[in-house]
């Protein structure tokens, strides 16, 4: 047990490395990440929100993007990723969209709200329906849109994800 925590702590250790070094580069807010796969790093990232005006260019994101490249694959299935902090939704999500098979992180979303990074308007937001969240949103054209998942059904060479 005491080499499994020795481990967390060291890929841990790197993500919150990579968050610090981005106050230094001022490539982005204080956040990094690490994608591991059977002991090894396969992906990293910090952010680079602003270096890159990227909004969605976040720590978890970028190191996912890394990974994936690396391994040649849009799935993370025997991948471990250390975050600095708890991700965001969008990130969150990219997590879950890249099947990682565990998430750790330190410093909470509370945390991060007071350096400034308040997720939870977002958070309140995701599960209102449509017509009842603040932004503005507008269903359009709803049946030529089915009508292309109709076909990606039937489609033989699709790659399902």
């Amino acid at each position: 047990m005491q080499d499994e925590s020795k481990r967390h702590e060291y890929f841990m250790k790197m993500a919150i490395d990579l968050a610090a070094s981005n106050l230094e580069s001022g490539d982005g807010g204080p956040f990094g990440a690490v994608v591991v796969r059977n002991g090894e790093i396969v992906g990293k990232g910090s952010n680079q929100v602003t270096s890159t005006n990227d909004p969605t260019a976040h720590a978890e994101v970028v190191a996912i993007r890394d990974a994936c490249k690396n391994l040649n694959s849009f799935q993370l299935e025997d991948c471990e990723i250390y975050a600095s902090c708890e991700p965001c939704p969008m990130c969150l999500g990219a997590i879950y969209w890249a099947r990682a098979k565990k998430l750790y992180f330190a410093a909470s979303r509370e945390d991060a709200s007071m350096a400034g990074f308040d997720d939870s308007y977002i958070y309140e937001q995701v599960p209102l329906k449509p017509e009842k969240r603040d932004l503005k949103t507008v269903q359009l054209m709803k049946q030529q849109a089915v009508k292309v998942f109709e076909l990606w059904t039937e489609n033989e060479l699709k790659i399902p994800y």
